[in-house]
């Protein structure tokens, strides 16, 4: 199970850490991924990283702004998000796919597990 946190009101040009704590059997690990949804727009891919935090992925509108970590020792994965753009306000989930621990996806699809969602809003 996961469960993301850290979301809250930001001014424009600001930052923010979310987190995302997995919670129950790991197994051989699992790529972690977060994703957003705006009102009224689907669900858009942000960022990804492989259970060794050897590899790591962005969607094209948040890289270079947002940083993809983990701690697997406790089982947690941050978003960094810097310089915010009112664009960024979403709610953001975080997402395990448990059949891969070291190759990432960008399609919603791939990912088995989910957690309830934190909204980021970012004021202009």
């Amino acid at each position: 199970q996961l469960q993301a946190s850290g979301g809250g009101l930001v001014p424009a040009g600001g930052s923010l850490r979310l987190s995302c704590a997995a919670s129950g059997r790991t197994g051989s690990g699992f790529v972690t991924a977060w994703f957003r949804r705006a009102l009224g727009k689907g669900l858009e891919f942000v960022a990804a990283i492989t259970w060794s935090g050897g590899k790591t992925d962005y969607g094209a509108s948040v890289k270079g702004r947002f940083t993809v970590s983990r701690d697997n020792g406790k089982n947690m994965v941050y978003l960094q998000m810097s310089s915010l753009k009112p664009e960024d306000t979403a709610v953001y989930h975080c997402a395990a796919d448990v059949s891969y621990s070291e190759r990432i996806f960008r399609n919603a699809e791939s990912y088995d597990s989910w957690g309830q969602g934190t909204l980021v809003t970012v004021s202009s």
